[in-house]
């Protein structure tokens, strides 16, 4: 595995890092210099081990802003995120076992410091750029011959249709096309691609051509199915998920996990190449703009709000 991060002078500029080193040193000072003050404020007490937590907590802080200010590295804003991991356990401990004296303070503190680690992981995930292959592969039938599923999978500009993190392609040349892309975070991708290997009813295979904001290939082939069922599709795919290992875990954690979303792909696409749509259920009548609805779930009855929705 190769490591890629952004440049120290790129990142000295950047106002996301920028703003949370001197958030790191806001939070840092009264810790240190007032611990004990610091810990009532936020409805813990102060009793000796809250300020020895409250102190070593206020250390860490000074020490990343002095790291995200001075030498910013992708490294400090991980250790932000771990930083947060830690703070957000004492504060579930002391809920636990709160007497009930400043109660609300705890669960504002609890409520703010969840938010911060949103934006730590988001900081952390989008600075830093490792390449960690990953690769997918996926297959299903369809009751089509394999020249009509080859001909429908290589109108590229309908890949939006049934590839629910897709939001355009576009068909730049003969062998060419751009694409753009939704990411973890709410982020958006875009790169151009070029077809490798194009056999009709056979195979199509494509990669991502230099400059891509994220790289990746990949291959579907098209072979009968036993008996003359229709057709075995099966996709592969390899591509660098910006943040490696931990940027993955964390497109997991909020609910984009790779893998299953090959696999819904390749549902919605066999429900096109048979029926001519894609079949949403009652749970998702708005189709892929309810794209934080995927991946599908059996149908339920609509909320009134959901109706009237669906309905204006």
């Amino acid at each position: 595995m190769t490591t890629d991060t952004r440049s120290t002078s790129s990142l000295r500029h950047d106002p996301l890092v920028r703003g949370l080193g001197w958030a790191s040193a806001a939070l840092g000072v009264p810790q240190v210099v007032a611990p004990a003050g610091f810990a009532r404020a936020l409805g813990v007490g102060d009793a000796p081990r809250h300020r020895t937590a409250t102190t070593a907590v206020g250390v860490r802080e000074l020490a990343a802003a002095a790291g995200l200010l001075g030498r910013p590295h992708p490294v400090w804003l991980w250790g932000r995120v771990g930083g947060d991991l830690m703070d957000l356990t004492m504060l579930g401990r002391a809920l636990k076992n709160h007497d009930g004296r400043g109660l609300g303070r705890t669960v504002a503190a609890t409520a703010a410091v969840t938010a911060i680690t949103a934006t730590d992981v988001y900081a952390a995930v989008t600075r830093t750029r490792r390449s960690s292959p990953m690769e997918l592969t996926a297959a299903t039938t369809v009751t089509r011959s394999p020249d009509e599923v080859y001909t429908l999978w290589k109108d590229l500009e309908r890949l939006p249709e049934f590839m629910v993190h897709l939001d355009e392609v576009r068909v730049t040349g003969p062998r060419t096309s751009h694409w753009r892309a939704g990411a973890p975070f709410g982020r958006t991708v875009e790169w151009d691609a070029e077809i490798t290997q194009d056999v009709p009813g056979q195979l199509i295979a494509w990669r991502s051509v230099e400059g891509a904001d994220v790289d990746n290939s990949g291959e579907a082939r098209f072979v009968p199915a036993p008996g003359g069922r229709g057709t075995e599709i099966h996709v592969s795919l390899r591509y660098d998920l910006p943040g490696g290992p931990l940027g993955q875990a964390a497109a997991r954690y909020f609910g984009e996990e790779p893998h299953q979303q090959l696999d819904d792909d390749l549902r919605r696409f066999k429900q096109i190449a048979e029926i001519g749509e894609v079949v949403r259920s009652e749970g998702a009548p708005g189709g892929k703009r309810a794209r934080g609805e995927f991946p599908q779930h059996p149908a339920r009855p609509l909320t009134e709000d959901e109706l009237k929705e669906a309905l204006s």
